[in-house]
């Protein structure tokens, strides 16, 4: 019989998995693509899927002394998570200021942790923002899964509300992410109960 310590951090239990909307521009797509994803990610009963929006945080315009109210909330979300889905547009063949702030405001919260990405961008569908996210993740510790779902604003993926259309090849991307994001918060999650990470 499994005991109950490796019940709570055992497949049994729904994977938590936020989906941080990494874009705070007025008029951004971010929002529309974030609940796009998350809705598929809803379908699936092994996944608890909360919402992180950044334009929810009052961050500070300066890094303070010590850290701020919505510093602390934000730091709690990521460390309450078991993994996270990061949304991101691609701004001048990176990501955007407002992402990499809310990052370094956590350390400890994302170690040992998988990060996939959905990124939107004119031409590219944002690899050149996912493969940036990517060096900065690897030096928090975060697993990067492999697969990633990209929408190019250019072509037709996305309807002109904004939200992307449920293409062939696209169902398929976001169940090969989310497959792989499971997988390994199972695994680092079970692992993390066994035996604090330590970086």
């Amino acid at each position: 019989m499994a005991s109950e310590e490796h019940t709570a951090g055992g497949s049994a239990v729904p994977l938590r998995l936020a989906v941080i909307i990494g874009s705070t521009r007025v008029g951004r797509m971010g929002e529309t693509v974030a609940k796009w994803f998350a809705g598929r990610a809803r379908d699936r009963p092994d996944l608890a899927v909360s919402l992180v929006d950044l334009a929810d945080y009052a961050f500070p315009g300066h890094y303070p002394e010590q850290s701020s109210p919505s510093m602390r909330r934000f730091t709690a979300a990521v460390g309450e998570a078991d993994a996270f889905a990061v949304v991101t547009p691609e701004y001048n063949r990176s990501f955007p200021a407002s992402l990499k702030q809310a990052i370094d405001y956590a350390y400890d919260e994302w170690q040992a942790k998988p990060v996939g990405f959905v990124a939107y961008g004119s031409g590219s569908s944002g690899l050149y923002a996912v493969e940036q996210l990517r060096t900065v993740f690897s030096a928090l510790h975060v697993v990067t899964v492999r697969d990633w779902v990209g929408l190019d604003l250019l072509g037709d993926d996305v309807a002109g509300s904004g939200e992307p259309y449920d293409t062939d090849d696209r169902v398929p991307a976001v169940a090969a992410m989310l497959d792989q994001l499971t997988w390994w918060g199972r695994a680092l999650r079970d692992a993390r109960h066994a035996q604090p990470y330590c970086s």
